[in-house]
């Protein structure tokens, strides 16, 4: 009866889980905010400048200007922005579902330092004069035009501006001397007497004064439409910023392309749990059904864990998510695997599930923290939607680590603990004709794979060979072809014009040329060539970004994306870069030789080197641009890749331990074998899913992360040939030349109280 209620209480559990997951998961993904590239918007990096000389960019004048962009946001109706500062002078501004990008970046971007000026320049009146929120939009009684009125604080102090500004006269000028210019943002050179004429000056407006005003009431003409004097009510409404704000990256993504990229990569990743799923379901049966449940929970607590963070989920957040599905995976093949192993020498079904978990806890543990190293130092160095993708990636290492060690743990333990898998070790994954008589003392120990004997030690040359043959083609393949870098390390301007049916080269930039611009490149992309990927040496500035917008809106139907990054930006994503992968490398190196030894840490940094080599290879030989999500893609690899040879590490290191103490070179050829063979199961499957899911994406998911997904593709094969073929067998032919001389022993040392003899 007791043994019945377990298989009840699994049932039970499971039904809990699913009702749960039914019920509230749609409340969850509605709650969750979505990223610029999966509804549109945009994304600035504003550098801060003092207004004036003696100003000093502090803290609190920093969150100032935040909280008047807060306001100013407000007033677009967007509740879910996020304005952050970055440094000492810098803030960042997103902005997720804009339907009118322009007038936002307007909005945002305006200083509104509106001044009140005379012909010569001469600053009479200031935004102080004005009284605070009583700009509003309006007509003009004698035209009809729409107007912006406002209201001053001092009557009597208009009455001496305008007194002064009617009697002013000066013969010399081309334009009368009695105009009260204003102005919005005047800034140290600019001048009304060269803007005078021009079609769109850089003065708002400047009305002729004839008399003494003695009044409060002020009515600001110019050629406004109702919309952009509304705009201005708003801008002076929202008061003038403390200082002056630099645009030095922006990217504008449109929302029709978002929401594209959104229902793409929902799709491919859906269609990629579903493959992982079968795969698991036919390989390892019955332990494949439990593993599948902890997928689905896994998944449901990953998405909930976000939305309680208040996360923004982006295209690169959801391929972190489904890695994560690959990643969870894999705890629980290493401890199917080694369950798997104790079945086959004999051991009942309960011995082998104590035995089986308790080995695989600290192979799942290191590998995990191993990937989580690469994943914090993404976090830390990353921006945007980089740093969202390691937020992902973090949170699903921790709930895979959990779901597999805790919830595999439960949900399998209720059945062995029943007794009903006590005579059907075959719903383990294992045939009766490979269990062995525990009992027997011939027991044949020797490793085998697919029932044959492998001895991959025996051509670890051959593999060393291959591998140098591979480097020396590819660094000749670097020094010739080089890298094609993105806009996110040169500087300059990227914008991808989507039409609904395929383009040519030659029609977009006919387009381009009507503009009075020069692309530097015109790349197409998507499955009919409906993206045009166009590259400028040159960083658009605002009303150029507008003005290209707005014509292929018009030709095509949908808002181009526009990315734009400073020279100073490019240069600090290239160092931040290369300090990501340093620091990751080498908070690694530490963890792995204080679990291990220093001999295994090098050896795997080796092989870490080896798989982003190849990774940079693929992107010089194929010159795909080389943009900012690839460094993600590196440093996912970087620890994806040392997860796998942890995993190896840990087999010779459990391998040495049961022979207690290893002193000759054979001896240790014989283990690292032995490892491999134990491992190679583990490491194929666990690379096999995760490449259901990457291929997944690579195949059906958004062309916005296709090289991404091409990184990792060619990472998971590199990172498991390196892992099996290449880490172990180094380290065997370096640490074995000392083995004699120091003996390998990696038992536990036990404590001992009291003096010792």
């Amino acid at each position: 009866m007791k043994k019945r209620g377990r298989v009840v209480a699994f049932f039970l559990v499971v039904f809990l889980f699913m009702i749960t997951i039914g019920t509230t998961i749609t409340g969850i993904t509605k709650d969750i905010n979505l990223g610029l590239d999966l509804q549109g918007g945009f994304e600035i990096l504003y550098e801060v400048e003092p207004v004036d000389e003696g100003q000093e960019i502090s803290r609190s004048l920093m969150e100032g200007t935040v909280q008047t962009l807060n306001d100013r946001v407000n007033r677009l109706g967007i509740s879910e922005a996020v304005i952050n500062i970055e440094g000492e002078n810098r803030i960042r501004v997103q902005l997720a579902g804009v339907e009118d990008q322009a007038q936002a970046r307007e909005l945002i971007g305006t200083s509104a330092q509106l001044s009140f000026r005379d012909v010569n320049d001469n600053e009479l009146l200031s935004g102080t004069d004005i009284k605070e929120g009583s700009a509003s939009q309006d007509f003009d009684p004698n035209t009809n035009q729409p107007i912006v009125t406002l209201r001053l604080n001092d009557a009597a102090k208009f009455g001496e501006v305008t007194s002064k500004i009617k009697d002013m006269n000066d013969p010399e000028t081309i334009y009368p001397d009695n105009l009260l210019v204003i102005w919005m943002d005047f800034q140290e050179g600019d001048s009304f007497a060269e803007e005078f004429g021009k079609e769109n000056p850089k003065y708002i407006s400047a009305p002729s004064v004839t008399e003494t005003l003695n009044t409060t009431d002020v009515m600001i003409s110019g050629n406004f439409t109702v919309e952009s004097a509304q705009q201005m009510a708003d801008i002076i409404n929202s008061g003038s910023l403390p200082v002056h704000m630099n645009e030095i990256y922006s990217n504008s993504v449109g929302a029709q392309f978002g929401e594209n990229a959104l229902n793409q990569t929902i799709i491919a990743g859906i269609i990629g749990v579903a493959l992982i799923i079968l795969f698991l379901l036919i390989f390892y049966r019955f332990n494949g059904l439990i593993a599948s449940i902890n997928l689905i929970i896994y998944t449901y607590l990953v998405i909930l864990v976000f939305e309680l963070m208040n996360g923004v989920l982006t295209l690169s957040g959801i391929a972190a998510l489904i890695l994560g599905v690959g990643m969870a995976v894999d705890a629980n093949v290493i401890t199917f695997e080694r369950i798997k192993e104790e079945l086959r020498v004999g051991k009942s079904v309960k011995a082998a599930f104590s035995a089986g978990t308790k080995n695989s806890l600290s192979t799942i543990f290191d590998a995990n923290i191993t990937t989580l190293i690469a994943a914090a130092v993404l976090f830390i160095f990353g921006t945007s939607s980089v740093k969202g993708f390691a937020t992902m990636l973090i949170i699903s290492i921790l709930v895979s680590f959990i779901t597999a060690v805790f919830g595999t743990r439960l949900l399998l333990g209720l059945w062995v603990q029943s007794g009903f898998l006590t005579k059907r070790k075959t719903w383990l994954g294992v045939k009766n004709s490979e269990i062995q008589d525990i009992n027997d003392s011939n027991i044949d120990e020797t490793p085998t794979l697919f029932n044959k004997e492998v001895n991959f030690v025996k051509h670890r040359n051959k593999f060393f060979i291959f591998t140098i043959c591979c480097v020396v083609i590819g660094l000749i393949a670097l020094f010739i072809l080089q890298i094609n870098p993105g806009v996110d390390f040169t500087s300059g301007s990227r914008i991808e014009v989507v039409s609904d049916s395929a383009l040519t080269t030659e029609e977009v930039e006919q387009g381009f040329e009507q503009l009075g611009y020069v692309p530097t490149s015109i790349v197409l992309s998507g499955e009919n060539s409906e993206i045009a990927v166009t590259r400028f040496d040159d960083v658009l500035s605002d009303d150029q970004i507008k003005e290209v917008q707005s014509f292929f809106n018009e030709k095509y139907g949908q808002n181009p994306t526009v990315s734009v990054v400073s020279p100073i930006v490019g240069q600090e994503l290239v160092k931040n870069a290369i300090y990501a992968v340093a620091v990751a490398a080498v908070f690694m190196i530490i963890y792995v030789t204080i679990r291990f030894e220093f001999f295994f840490a090098v050896t795997a940094l080796i092989a870490l080197l080896h798989d982003v080599f190849i990774m940079l290879v693929l992107f010089s030989i194929t010159q795909i641009e080389f943009d900012i999500t690839i460094i993600s893609a590196i440093l996912t690899i970087v620890g994806y890749s040392i997860n796998n040879t942890i995993v190896i590490f840990d087999r010779i290191r459990e391998n040495i331990r049961m022979k207690k103490r290893v002193s000759s070179f054979k001896e240790l050829s014989e283990i690292v074998n032995r490892s491999i063979i134990q491992s190679f199961t583990r490491s194929m499957n666990t690379t096999l899913t995760t490449l259901i899911a990457v291929i997944a994406f690579l195949i059906l998911g958004a062309q916005s992360i296709f090289s991404f997904a091409l990184a990792l593709t060619v990472g998971l094969i590199a990172g498991t040939y390196s892992s099996l073929y290449l880490a172990s067998q180094m380290w065997l032919v370096w640490r074995g030349k000392s083995v004699k001389t120091k003996p390998l022993d990696f038992r536990k040392k036990k404590r001992v109280d009291g003096p010792q003899v």
